[in-house]
């Protein structure tokens, strides 16, 4: 009843191609970011920002990259996380050797050295695709793992291999509180949202779709493969990267290359099949789901005063995540951002189904 567009009228090419072409849709994203950006840093608890808030956007910022990749490129990945860590080492390198370097400098430069590892990986998918191309990008996971293990100049010499972020600041302003992290963070991740949102509705976003869709067609109407395809893994990969800086800069401090394992790669693969492929939004309701998850769960524990074991929660917390990929794979492919939509499409002409 109020969530309508009756009586909002598009005159322009501007209107008609906006990204939230209803003013119900404007006013709520402005809210949102209002809410985020002024009353959370204010009102929000220091556990809530460093355990919930910063966790969920540098993971959604990861998921928001293999998305584009996967979701609209139709290209599969299983090495996520590598990328996170190139980034992550890159930019620590970049911080630590470089005097005076700028840290959304290091953090840009970090991630264009993920984009240009995703890359030199991204080579196979012109010849194969599918599982095949998978693989390829299982032994990116573990040959980059491998290399930040065994090399100790990328992580400064040290001896258990952990790198530990030095003092951040933009513009003479110190990033060492809660607060101040969350806003960095949510800085960053709103902006590049926007741009991965305008990008799939340009002339690339369609050139990765209909890639996706069928590759020979779109190579027959005249698109370039090797553009397209690389394109994706060096953007994918980038915004990988910077998630994997932030992870390691903002929210846990030290870091080594075992946090961005097999099962981080993993975890962001389920984010984008739970929360929708091929959807910006998909990446932010995956990645809150696999972030509440785990918390509800041993809220759940701790209301039941020790009736239900710990292993038997983390148990409980694999199982729904395997049914719940099943049940999405099999009822809802486009995860829970379809369920959303198809709720926005009632609200419009509720209460006359009609």
């Amino acid at each position: 009843m109020f969530y309508r567009e009756s009586g909002q009228f598009k005159s322009s090419y501007a209107a008609d191609s906006a990204i939230f072409t209803i003013a119900q849709d404007r006013v709520f994203i402005a809210a949102l970011l209002a809410l985020s950006f002024v009353a959370v840093p204010g009102l929000a608890s220091d556990y809530l920002l460093s355990g919930i808030l910063i966790p969920f956007l540098i993971l959604s910022l990861a998921a928001l990259g293999l998305n584009i990749l996967t979701g609209y490129a139709g290209q599969l990945s299983l090495g996520s996380a590598a990328f996170m860590a190139v980034g992550a080492f890159a930019t620590y390198n970049f911080m630590i050797r470089i005097p005076g370097m700028p840290l959304l400098l290091a953090l840009f430069l970090g991630g264009l050295c993920a984009a240009l590892v995703g890359v030199a990986f991204g080579l196979p998918s012109l010849r194969i695709k599918g599982f095949y191309l998978a693989v390829a990008t299982l032994a990116a996971q573990f040959f980059i793992e491998w290399v930040f293990t065994k090399f100790s100049w990328f992580s400064n010499d040290s001896s258990s291999g952990v790198i530990s972020a030095p003092a951040m600041q933009i513009f003479g302003y110190p990033i060492d509180t809660p607060a101040s992290k969350y806003l960095l963070t949510l800085a960053i991740v709103a902006f590049m949202a926007l741009a991965a949102k305008n990008m799939a509705r340009a002339s690339i976003g369609r050139a990765w779709m209909a890639v996706r869709d069928m590759d020979v067609a779109a190579e027959v109407i005249g698109i370039r493969m090797l553009r397209t395809k690389l394109l994706a893994f060096a953007i994918s990969s980038f915004y990988c990267g910077v998630a994997g800086a932030l992870y390691a800069f903002v929210l846990l401090g030290t870091v080594d290359a075992q946090a961005f394992d097999l099962h981080r790669s993993f975890q962001i693969l389920f984010m984008i099949i739970i929360g929708g492929v091929g959807s910006i939004l998909g990446s932010f309701l995956g990645a809150a789901f696999i972030v509440l998850l785990p918390i509800c769960l041993n809220l759940l524990g701790q209301v039941f005063h020790g009736a239900i074991s710990t292993q038997f929660l983390a148990n409980l917390e694999m199982m729904l995540f395997g049914g719940l990929i099943i049940f999405f794979l099999i009822v809802e492919p486009h995860g829970l951002a379809r369920l959303w939509q198809i709720a926005k499409e009632k609200l419009r002409v509720w209460p006359f189904p009609h």
